[in-house]
């Protein structure tokens, strides 16, 4: 599962909201195993790696939990393509092993 914007909101959880009947909601109803690689932006060499599984999928409070992550990282009141048509789901997944990469080759980086 490939997924630019992670939001953690609760304390043991990570919640990933995607749209019902879709490729990545049918893929962990299938096999709920997930992998989810961080990335930081200003230095490609550190990374973490977070392994769990889907515990729960839940339509409630979806389309509002979109909403909350379109204010905070999209700066909009409302989430831009929501639509009658899609039905959002909250993928709740708990986290069961990590594997980090330390900050390394600083001295190669350009530096802004």
């Amino acid at each position: 599962m490939v997924h630019h914007k992670l939001h953690l909101e609760q304390k043991e959880m990570i919640l990933v909201n995607t749209v019902m009947d879709r490729v990545k909601q049918k893929n962990v109803s299938r096999d709920p195993r997930v992998s989810i690689p961080i990335a930081d932006e200003n230095n490609p060499y550190i990374m973490l790696s977070v392994k769990g599984k889907v515990v729960e999928q839940t339509t409630e409070g979806a389309d509002e939990h979109i909403d909350k992550l379109a204010k905070k990282y999209l700066n909009a009141e409302r989430y831009p393509a929501h639509s009658p048509n899609v039905k959002r789901v909250i993928l709740k997944i708990k986290p069961e092993k990590l594997f980090c990469i330390p900050p390394r080759y600083t001295e190669y980086l350009k530096t802004k």
